[in-house]
């Protein structure tokens, strides 16, 4: 067996104007002084520049060299917003225009080719990270449909996943070019937000051998999926985790959909870690089981505790349930050797 690596942080929800939260050097120094060995990068450009990265492998070293001396390791780039810019339905392009440039504003069709060049330049800055995965979203094409009324026509949804397939090709070509796995986070509000959505999505792809997942149990709960059994039918696919907790507590007012109400008052909500009800001993026994060895990366959403204090306790958390496998069998004591002649008589044989 193999052991999680962690823990390590997800920098995207700690960006702010000021320290420690305004730079690489800032944000990763105060990483490591609470604890993580490694830090997931969104890239955004003053954190870590894709345009810039893609081509020059002395901003890469730098960028590498700066949270090497603040005590932590880039684990992997994230390009959530850019992959969700790959599928826009024209229903959300107001919404989603502040995930791209000001000049790509209101032009839809030029915003979704700027996303696209931004995950092949990922591609191929994380192989001169030297990373072995990277993180996005799939973007949506068929989200409003979700709840099928009026119903479906037949063949809009094999269609759309033909499209969203037809879109991220090249981009997963571009990863495997670079040696980089692409795992989308399964996220309801994406086209690929269950177990069902992403093998459509996998089939349409032709199987691409780059094309995975990272597993982030919170979305399952709040979507009443059996997050531990997606473990046993997904762990080939799954490249990637984020430690991240959260509650579902129906009531008979609200239930799976919140009632558009915000996050605090809905019945599925985030949580810091330890605070919700995911069982993250057997998500660990399970990863490890079938030989897991990414990072364990916290991703702090929660709608009550202070940001800081999630980060802070999550360190902790994860440390506390990385499993080191042991090396050797609890009743190996106990053995008498092989011995084939000896075997015979055990089995009769002689």
């Amino acid at each position: 067996m193999k052991q999680i690596k962690g823990p390590a942080l997800f920098l995207a929800q700690f960006l702010q104007d000021s320290a420690p939260f305004n730079t690489l050097e800032n944000l990763t120094k105060w990483a490591a002084s609470i604890g993580y060995k490694g830090v997931q990068l969104p890239t955004a450009p003053h954190i870590f520049d894709l345009d810039i990265a893609a081509g020059s492998q002395d901003y890469c070293d730098e960028r590498k060299g700066i949270c090497a001396e603040a005590g932590v390791e880039i684990t992997e780039l994230s390009t959530h917003l850019q992959g969700q810019l790959v599928a826009v339905h024209p229903a959300y392009d107001k919404s989603f225009d502040n995930f791209a440039p000001a000049h790509l504003h209101g032009k839809p069709a030029d915003r979704t080719e700027w996303a696209k060049d931004q995950l092949i330049k990922a591609a191929q800055a994380s192989e001169r990270l030297g990373l072995k995965a990277h993180v996005t979203f799939s973007g949506a094409l068929l989200w409003q449909t979700m709840y099928p009324w009026p119903q479906r026509p037949p063949g809009l949804v094999e269609q759309g996943f033909e499209e969203l397939a037809k879109r991220w090709l090249p981009i997963l070509n571009a990863f495997q070019d670079s040696g980089v796995d692409l795992c989308y986070e399964i996220h309801p509000g994406e086209d690929l937000h269950d177990g069902i959505t992403f093998e459509r999505f996998l089939e349409a792809t032709g199987n691409h051998e780059r094309c995975h997942i990272l597993y982030d149990p919170s979305h399952y709960i709040l979507q009443q999926l059996d997050y531990l059994q997606f473990i046993d039918i997904y762990h080939e696919r799954i490249k990637m985790f984020h430690v991240k907790d959260a509650e579902f507590i129906p009531n008979g007012r609200s239930g799976v959909y919140g009632g558009y109400q915000d996050w605090i008052d809905r019945p599925g909500r985030f949580r810091s870690l330890g605070d919700g009800q995911i069982d993250f001993k057997s998500i660990f026994s399970k990863l490890t089981h079938y030989g897991f060895d990414g990072w364990a990366v916290v991703e702090w959403e929660c709608c009550m505790k202070h940001p800081e204090d999630g980060a802070r306790e999550g360190a902790e958390f994860v440390n506390n349930h990385i499993i080191r496998p042991s090396e050797y069998a609890f009743d190996d004591f106990a053995s008498s050797g092989t011995d084939k002649e000896t075997n015979k008589i055990i089995l009769g044989l002689k």
